[in-house]
């Protein structure tokens, strides 16, 4: 059974590919080059990078997570 510390790493990977593909796509962006095959590609990154994170955080609970906290501050 997955750990909150094995959630919490995978969180974080695929926050950071989110992360980076936004940024690359603001960066994009900023050099005003928002169309042609870098803009797709780019895109596309950032649209699996975020379609990945929200299918991550949206699976099925798994046992036992009714042990974590409903809300932060706030414990069950």
């Amino acid at each position: 059974m997955p750990s909150i510390d094995d959630f919490r790493f995978e969180s974080h990977q695929l926050l950071l590919e989110l992360d980076a593909a936004t940024m690359g796509m603001m960066t994009l962006v900023s050099s005003r080059c928002v169309s042609g095959p870098a803009w797709d590609a780019a895109n596309e990154r950032q649209r699996e990078a975020y379609r990945s994170w929200d299918a991550f955080m949206n699976t099925p609970p798994i046992a036992d997570t009714d042990k974590f906290p409903a809300k932060v501050g706030t414990s069950n």
